[in-house]
């Protein structure tokens, strides 16, 4: 009786204990059955994309349009990114003209991206990068409007405006603590205009001691946000230009200066006037801000932009600069139209 009194005993105390263990656990079970799935998105993006190749694949996606089968440029450097696993020192011109020869004949993108690993991941990337940048738009002519397939995104420096640059991304800045450069300078005068690569809504407006007078320009698809730094002392932007508002590629939107790299606003800190041209981008909105941006390399973007710039005109008056041919794509409803031939 004592043994069987005793084994009920621990028996008791062992269900206890687990008992115990148990509700100590389930806080913690909670937490890991409440934790939301990590979201799937595209978390970086290496766009070294050389601009011999740019070029030519944009001559490519030109031809087929009017001419078809279509083959748009964002596919053939996804297709030519995965068959050099990312890697474009390996890129050799055979290559693409083959692509554009096997579809041409009939084949499939499917069929010709068939076996290449991360394909559909460089057609997202890329999808983001240059989603914008060649479309259908109108510009106004000697008689009238007029439609026109192509490249839609200009220069960010306007045209007749002289500006020099090189490769440097990356490069080491000390400003507030070592970083590195995640945008490109374009050296250029006081005072040049400062273009609108592509059109969009504008996000940011103001002074940040880093980039002194900036302007922050959002795609209309969400994807590309366009970071113009180092605007002009006392006038730096554009008049009337306001956070909210809707511009068009081509429009300008600031002046060129030598803003920034102090805590005071309008102080000229940077020794040399340029204007610090950035490409982010967003595939989900944790990603605007923090450890987790995503800048991309613009040079060879830039090299190539630099066939289209935007002819600007001065308003003696106001003195102000203001693009010189009309200029009109499709807006999405909830954005504003706004001015430079958009009506």
């Amino acid at each position: 009786m004592f043994f069987a009194v005793k084994i009920k005993k621990r028996a008791v105390g062992m269900l206890l204990a687990i008992g115990l263990l148990a509700l100590a656990a389930v806080p913690s079970l909670g937490r890991v059955w409440a934790a939301p799935a990590e979201k799937d998105f595209i978390k970086w993006v290496d766009f070294d994309v050389p601009y011999v190749l740019l070029r030519r694949a944009l001559e490519a996606d030109v031809e087929t349009h009017s001419a078809g089968p279509h083959v748009g440029w964002v596919d053939l450097l996804a297709y030519l990114a995965a068959k050099y696993g990312g890697d474009f020192s390996l890129y050799r011109s055979a290559d693409l003209e083959g692509a554009l020869e096997r579809l041409a004949n009939g084949e499939s993108l499917e069929e010709l991206a068939g076996g290449l690993s991360h394909f559909s991941y460089y057609q997202e990337a890329y999808g983001a990068v240059l989603g914008g940048f060649v479309g259908e738009y109108q510009a106004q002519g000697e008689e009238g409007w007029e439609d026109h397939y192509g490249l839609k995104a200009y220069s960010p420096i306007a045209e007749t405006f002289p500006y020099s640059d090189y490769d440097d991304f990356g490069v080491s800045r000390e400003y507030g603590y070592r970083r590195r450069h995640l945008g490109h300078d374009m050296m250029a005068a006081v005072g040049t205009p400062v273009i609108a690569v592509e059109s969009g809504v504008v996000e940011a407006l103001g002074w940040n001691q880093y980039g002194g007078w900036r302007v922050g320009i959002r795609s209309f698809d969400g994807l590309r946000y366009h970071y113009y730094a180092h605007l002009r002392k006392d006038r730096p932007f554009a008049q009337g230009l306001e956070v909210g508002q809707t511009v068009l590629a081509g429009d300008v939107i600031g002046y060129v200066g030598r803003t920034g790299y102090s805590a005071q606003e309008n102080v000229n800190g940077i020794e040399q006037s340029h204007l610090h041209y950035g490409l982010q981008i967003i595939f989900d909105e944790s990603q605007k801000e923090g450890n987790g941006e995503i800048w991309v390399d613009v040079y060879s973007l830039c090299q190539l932009l630099r066939r289209r710039q935007s002819p600007v005109q001065r308003d003696s008056a106001t003195k102000e600069w203001s693009r010189a041919q009309g200029y009109r794509e499709e807006v999405p409803e909830q954005a504003e139209k706004a001015g430079s031939g958009a009506d």
